[in-house]
């Protein structure tokens, strides 16, 4: 990359989300939430509840989904989760059109990164079953760092990949990537496909909102540069 290229660019590391921004899987996710309270015999969080702690580390989501149980039950919650989970993981897609603007945007010299509430297990399953493992120069999982929207995930991203906060762009559906983001310092784009619809979106911090991969290609090709 040019001297020049550098100075024109807004952003230099563009930071994902991973459920329900780069891959369709939030009616999976509140599936196997419910499936797994079904298991145990415990009351089941409707859609809306457990949609909305998709993005959270996966203590934390069981917690805030089923709010109503002891304490005591959440190791075993959370096994019935994993079992229905893995069982469907492998037939999650990534959302049309994401591996074509990843693609485009590391080979015109962006550097990529992502910041999930997945485990490290998970994101590296699902990175190798879509064989995106070299898409990315550095990930983050909630299992490794803080859970969202603790700003642990990004500052570590900045401090590893060396580009301050003020040249990095956090990318993801939920107010929990949102305010991650502005708890470091980091403008954020917020997707309206995912888990957290546009209505909750608005409550947090973001520079827009996009409805689709193609909205999001073209405000990227916008917005990633200063214009003279």
């Amino acid at each position: 990359m040019s001297e020049e290229q550098k100075t024109d660019r807004r952003y230099d590391l563009i930071i994902w989300d991973w459920d329900g921004t780069i891959m369709d899987s939030t009616p999976t996710i509140v599936d196997c939430i419910q499936q797994a309270c079904r298991d145990l015999g415990f009351k089941e969080p409707d859609d809306t509840l457990a949609s909305s702690v998709i993005g959270l580390g996966i203590q934390d989501s069981l917690r805030r989904a089923v709010p109503w149980i002891e304490p005591a039950h959440f190791p075993k919650l959370t096994e019935r989760f994993r079992y229905h989970y893995l069982a469907k993981d492998h037939e999650l897609d990534l959302f049309p059109g994401i591996r074509e603007l990843l693609h485009s945007l590391r080979e015109d010299g962006y550097l990529l990164g992502v910041a999930t509430g997945k485990s490290r297990v998970g994101l590296d399953r699902s990175l190798k079953h879509h064989q995106l493992e070299q898409m990315f120069h550095e990930t983050r999982t909630a299992d490794e760092s803080f859970s969202k929207p603790h700003p642990g995930m990004l500052l570590e991203l900045s401090d590893v990949m060396q580009v301050p906060m003020r040249r990095m762009l956090m990318i993801g559906d939920t107010t929990h990537d949102l305010d991650m983001a502005a708890n470091a310092g980091v403008d954020a784009v917020a997707v309206t496909y995912g888990a957290h619809p546009p209505s909750t979106l608005k409550e947090a911090p973001s520079l827009t909102h996009v409805d689709d991969v193609s909205q999001l290609a073209t405000w990227l090709s916008q917005n990633l540069t200063v214009k003279n």
